[in-house]
This record gives C-alpha cells, sequence and structure tokens, in this order.
C-alpha cells in the first residue's frame, strides 16, 4: 500500500483522536501475531485506540491517518483472527458523523478501503460464528462503497424488533415482531431491473458468488428461496456496483450469512431473517411504500415511493399486506385520520391547514425548558387554566387556549416537578399541588403565586438536592374528594409509598397500597357523587385500586381489582392510568408499553370495548390524558414518553385520528377542546377539534 501518512511525520499533532506512537505500538504487536501465530492480546489494544477513533457515532481525522496503518497490519493475520477488526472498522466507515477526509490523505485512506474489503471478504468466505456473520457482510459491503451498509447500525437480527424511517413524512414506523424464521418466503423475490454491470477494478465477490454456487439451494436457505440466492449471486459476480438497488445488496447479505454462518444451522435460520429485509414496509402515518433498504438508510440517494399498489409489509397484517384501499375523497366537515406538525400549523395529509398550534413561554420571550408534569387547574366562574413544571423546578400556569403565561412562573422546588394537581377545598377554593424528584411536596395559592406550604419528605431539608433516595421521587399527585365534602391529596413515591394527606397542613392522616408495590403513575377516578377511587399501575406490569374512603388500607371499601384474566388474555402489561370521563360514568383506562390501550369498568373490574390495539410508532413509555370536549363526547390522547406521535381515540365512536409531531412528549393534559403537549423543551398547545 501506498500514500500512507509516515508515522513520524509531524502532521500527526495536528490529527484528533489518536497519536503515532499508540498506532505504532499496536502495529508492532499485529506484526507479532502474525508472524508467530500467537493469540489476540493486540486486540486489547485496538479496542483501547479504536475508542479514540469512534467517539459516539464521531468519527476523527485521526482515524483516515491510523486505518491504512492498520488495515496493511490486519491484513497479514489469519482470516479467522481478524473478522472483528474489519466489523470495527465497518463502524467506523459507516457512521453517520464523519470529519470529512483530509485532502492530503484520501489516496490513502482510498486504497485501505480496497485493502480491507478484499481482506473482509476473506475473512466472511473463510466462516465466522452466526451472530456476527451479518455484521461483518454489512463491512464489507461498507469497504466497497455501498450506502446500504448504513444499516450495520440499527440491524440487531438477534432482537425481533425493526424500526425503519419514512422518507417522505420523517416518521418512524415500528415492527415489534420483524425477524422471524419463516421456512418459505412470504413474498415474491424481486427482479433486478437489469444485471449488474460488474465493477471496472474487479472485486473480491467472486469467492462469495462462488460459494453460493457450490451447495443445492435448497440446502442453502430451504425450498422456495431460490429466486432470492439467485439475485444474491449476480450482485456478488458484480462485485457489489454501487449503482445496485439496497434490497439486492441486502439478498447478497443475508446468502453470505447463511453459507458462512457457523453452526450451519445458525447460518441458515439467521440468512432466513436477513432475507425478509429485501421487502418493502408502508409507513403507518402517511402510507406510503418503500423498500426496507430505504428505510435503513439514512440517506436514500434519491429513491422515490413505491407504487400504492405495491404490497408491503405492515404490523396488523404481516410481511405481504395487500395495499390499502384508496381512502375516498375528505368531504367538508369529515374528521382527518393523520395530521402533522408544520412549524405552527397542523396539516391533513394533503397538506390542508387543520389547526394551530401554540407554544406556550416562559415570560412571553423564552421556552420553560423541559416540561415534564401537566395539570388542569380549575376554578369555579373562572376560566381553566393549565398548570405545568419540569427540570427547573419551577411551576407555570397558562392559558390553554393560546398559550399565554398568566404570571410569573412559582419558584419554590429543589428539584424537578414531577407531578401535579388541583385540589377544591371547602368553601370553593382551589389550590395547587406539586412534587419533585427530591420528595419535596409543595402546596399553592395560584391565583395569587403564593407558596403555601413545602413539605420536605424523607428527612432532607428543603433545597438540598442531594441526599435522597434515588427512589424517594414523587411518581404521582391527584385530588381525592369524600362525601363530607373534604378532600384530600393523595401523593405517591417510586418506592410505593402512598399517602393520604391534610391539604391545609401536608400531612399524612392514612395510607393506601399496604403492599407497597412501586407506583408509576396514578389517578382519580369519579364513580360517584362525592366517592372516588384511586388507580395506580405499579412497577410490575399490574394494576391496584383503592378507596379512600375507608380507614384501614387492607379493606378494599368500594374497590373493585382488574380482572386479572382479562389483563392476563390480552398480554396487557400496565405502565400508565388515566380517568375517562363520561356522561353517566368515567372509566379507566390503562396503557401499556406497547401502545396498547384498554377501557375499565371499575365497579366490575371488567374491560369495556375493544380498545386500543398496539401500534407501530406508539411504542414505549405510555402518557395519556383524557377530556370532555364542549359537545359531550369523551376523547382520550396517548403517546410514548421520548416519542413524537400521538392518537387521538373518541371511545364512543371509535374515531382515531394520528397526528406526528415535531417534539418528543412527555406528559399530557386536555381540557376541553385544547390539548397541551409536554416535551423536551416546553409545551405546546394543541386543538382537538378542526379549526
Amino acid at each position: 500500500m501506498t500514500a500512507k501518512l509516515p508515522l513520524h511525520s509531524p502532521r500527526w499533532r495536528d490529527l484528533h483522536g489518536v497519536a503515532a506512537d499508540e498506532v505504532s505500538a499496536l502495529l508492532d504487536e499485529m506484526a507479532s501475531a502474525a508472524a508467530t501465530g500467537s493469540d489476540d492480546g493486540w486486540r486489547r489494544s485496538w479496542t483501547n485506540l479504536a475508542q479514540g477513533l469512534l467517539d459516539d457515532g464521531t468519527v476523527y481525522d485521526g482515524a483516515y491517518a491510523a486505518l491504512p496503518h492498520l488495515v496493511e497490519a490486519a491484513a497479514e493475520l489469519a482470516p479467522h483472527r481478524s473478522a472483528d477488526f474489519w466489523i470495527d472498522v465497518g463502524f467506523v466507515v459507516t457512521a453517520e458523523d464523519r470529519h470529512p477526509v483530509p485532502a492530503d490523505l484520501e489516496a490513502g485512506f482510498a486504497a485501505a478501503l480496497r485493502l480491507a474489503e478484499r481482506a473482509a471478504v476473506r475473512s466472511l468466505v473463510a466462516g465466522v460464528p452466526a451472530e456476527s456473520a451479518a455484521s461483518l457482510a454489512l463491512s464489507c459491503v461498507a469497504f466497497a462503497g455501498h450506502r446500504t451498509a448504513a444499516a450495520l447500525w440499527s440491524l440487531a437480527p438477534g432482537e425481533p424488533a425493526l424500526r425503519l424511517m419514512c422518507h417522505e413524512c420523517d416518521v418512524d414506523t415500528e415492527f415489534p415482531e420483524f425477524f422471524v424464521d419463516l421456512a418459505r418466503p412470504p413474498f415474491a423475490a424481486p427482479e433486478l431491473p437489469e444485471p449488474p454491470h460488474a465493477r471496472a477494478e474487479g472485486s473480491p465477490w467472486a469467492a462469495v458468488a462462488s460459494a453460493l454456487e457450490q451447495e443445492p439451494p435448497a440446502e442453502t436457505l430451504g425450498e422456495g428461496w431460490e429466486p432470492f440466492l439467485r439475485v444474491a449471486r449476480a450482485v456478488a459476480a458484480a462485485g457489489v456496483p454501487r449503482a445496485t438497488p439496497g434490497w439486492a445488496v441486502l439478498c447478497l447479505v443475508a446468502a453470505a450469512v447463511a453459507v458462512t454462518g457457523a453452526p450451519r444451522p445458525a447460518g441458515r435460520e439467521l440468512g432466513r431473517r436477513l432475507m425478509l429485509l429485501t421487502g418493502n414496509f408502508r409507513c403507518w402515518n402517511c402510507e406510503e411504500t418503500w423498500t426496507i433498504a430505504d428505510g435503513l438508510a439514512d440517506d436514500p440517494a434519491g429513491e422515490r415511493p413505491l407504487s400504492r399498489d405495491t404490497p408491503a409489509w405492515t404490523d396488523e397484517e404481516g410481511p405481504a399486506a395487500a395495499p390499502p384501499k384508496p381512502a375516498p375523497a375528505r368531504r367538508p366537515g369529515e374528521a382527518a385520520t393523520r395530521l402533522r406538525q408544520d412549524g405552527d400549523t397542523l396539516r391533513t395529509a394533503d397538506g390542508t391547514p387543520w389547526g394551530r398550534v401554540s407554544a406556550f413561554s416562559d415570560s412571553g420571550s423564552g421556552s420553560p425548558g423541559a416540561v415534564d408534569s401537566l395539570t388542569i387547574f380549575s376554578r369555579p366562574g373562572l376560566p381553566d387554566l393549565v398548570a405545568g413544571g419540569g427540570d427547573e423546578g419551577r411551576v407555570f400556569l397558562w392559558n390553554p387556549a393560546d398559550g399565554r403565561l398568566v404570571h410569573t412562573p412559582l419558584a419554590g422546588h429543589p428539584d424537578r416537578v414531577s407531578a401535579l394537581t388541583a385540589l377544591s377545598l371547602p368553601g370553593g377554593a382551589v389550590v395547587l399541588a406539586s412534587g419533585d424528584d427530591s420528595g419535596t411536596i409543595a402546596l399553592w395559592d395560584a391565583d395569587h403565586g403564593r407558596l403555601l406550604l413545602a413539605r420536605p419528605e424523607f428527612g432532607q431539608p428543603a433545597g438540598d438536592r442531594a441526599g435522597h433516595p434515588p427512589d424517594a421521587g414523587v411518581s404521582g399527585l391527584c385530588a381525592a374528594p369524600l362525601a363530607d365534602g373534604r378532600a384530600l391529596l393523595v401523593t405517591a413515591t417510586h418506592r410505593g409509598a402512598v399517602r393520604l394527606r391534610d391539604p391545609a397542613t401536608g400531612e399524612p392522616v392514612g395510607r393506601l397500597n399496604p403492599y407497597g408495590r412501586p407506583i408509576r403513575s396514578m389517578t382519580a377516578v369519579p364513580v360517584a357523587s362525592g366517592h372516588t377511587l384511586i388507580a395506580a399501575s405499579d412497577g410490575r406490569g399490574g394494576v391496584e385500586v383503592w378507596d379512600p374512603a375507608v380507614d384501614d388500607p387492607w379493606d378494599s371499601g368500594a374497590a373493585v381489582q382488574l380482572s386479572r384474566r382479562a389483563l392476563d388474555d390480552a398480554g396487557h402489561r400496565v405502565a400508565a392510568v388515566a380517568a375517562v370521563p363520561g356522561a353517566a360514568r368515567s372509566l379507566l383506562a390503562t396503557g401499556d408499553d406497547r401502545g396498547g390501550v384498554m377501557l375499565w369498568d371499575l365497579s366490575t373490574g371488567l374491560p369495556v370495548g375493544d380498545g386500543l390495539s398496539s401500534s407501530p410508532g406508539a411504542a414505549g413509555v405510555p402518557v395519556m390524558t383524557a377530556a370532555r370536549l364542549p359537545d359531550g363526547r369523551a376523547v382520550l390522547a396517548v403517546g410514548s414518553r421520548r416519542g413524537g406521535r400521538l392518537r387521538v381515540w373518541e371511545p364512543e365512536t371509535g374515531t382515531l385520528r394520528h397526528i406526528a409531531l415535531d417534539v418528543t412528549l412527555t406528559c399530557l393534559a386536555a381540557v376541553g377542546p385544547h390539548l397541551i403537549v409536554g416535551h423536551d423543551r416546553g409545551a405546546l398547545g394543541l386543538p382537538l377539534t378542526e379549526g
């Protein structure tokens, strides 16, 4: 190899991520291993050095000087000893955040990639453990210069799930059970538009093509897979030209894993799983159809969506779902089912404005920071407000209609505000309760911006951000009206302490949760005039229902637990709860980490209706809220924490609307026609009805 930067060159001092003496020491170790066949002490040095070349997805310019030397040394190692090295280099070459190759290092780095391709393909053909074969094959593709190698960062075929990007609407579609082993192909193999033109400079891939020719197709993947193997052989024989469609390159990767992965049964099974990547998928949001290869690529190089008539993978119907039926034209007054945020506007799928998005501010000139908790603050005879708190320890009060801050933020928490609720007191006064990650609970006269009391829990002094247990933070707050006209404040912590408190003093007057299970989410569900039950999701996927009107925490009172059989039959592990108001009764909504939602009648403990099924883009820790619209309809909004998609559901009519936002969700609240979205940079207001 020529054009390497000499190790004694002062140019090394200008490069980031590696020093010449580190490279020199590693080269000596690799040369010794190649000469003596001794085992792999050089690997430890390489691991340490590689951390300087590739740090958290960023490739530094020192990599372009070091790799020509290291590739030349690794190419002298026995093929079975260098496979992991080529995989590591593949990650360097395909990293999204790469510094440009300096002009004086371009020739040496390009030569290193050509040598790496030859040596890595040699390692692949020699046979590797099945769990490494896919990564090695994709690294070989990376050295050949094909963009599909970027899948190296997103594929984990040992796991069943796959996440794909729609390049039309920039929304992820997640398939929780993608990588399954199917004995026969679930769809027909695509046809190459024309035989690939062989690379002019030649390539080492002829050895892979030969390996694919040497055994009957039925022994490679099984019956029915021959058309896929035919594509793989054609791509290998041509040397993986850069113009080859991405799906065809993935076809080659899957076939190579099948014939080189060891032991052979494991390689064959993994090859079949990977062959599913040669199909298509349909975006859950905009319903455009793409090749899966395009969905894995950061930049699909100008590719456009496929015809809507193309069969494609959907979460509901599997890998060869029929194309969706054309939707009839939307009539005036008809509900739009898919909306997306475009700046300060919600738009329908065809770009028609649907409603306004309001950004909530901290003082009319900035953002309140991350908002991690929201509640509605309702007062008799006065407009409703929305309260929000977050990582700055402040509580904000906004007008839900336009996001206007109604007065100065309430300051007094030593830590992130994690929970909020409003509490009506005898005589008509309403106070705001807030809790934080240190366990401090505060009560506010929110109308006048006055702190009524702050009660530090677990013995730490107010304002001390250190020294509290990591699970001591407040995980939930709600109000429990009693038949005698009093209202108690219910507080819950992650460690499972659930207390009934006198809102005048903050002192505990009772307790719930006698089993002491950790609490993830909590809500109050009115079941009769002056009678409210408390429902909470525990840390094990279950739900506890308590009656705050009884004195003994072991006494169930009017509380009926949810049907364990119904939960188990649905595979529903509850992670969040919310009350859904109704004209005759309120229901309990429960959400799981897969996006599933169920409704429950707390008088019987049985589910009501069909609920919402899990959905691509909806998986994750759920956030939920519910409200009644001005016309009386109940509406439930559900999303996933750290996601950007919402589903707005009317249980009585079954109407379901999808909303794609440009923010990362943290919490939700709703009042009247307004949906308030807490996110990682503040809060947004969305309309629940068109207008």
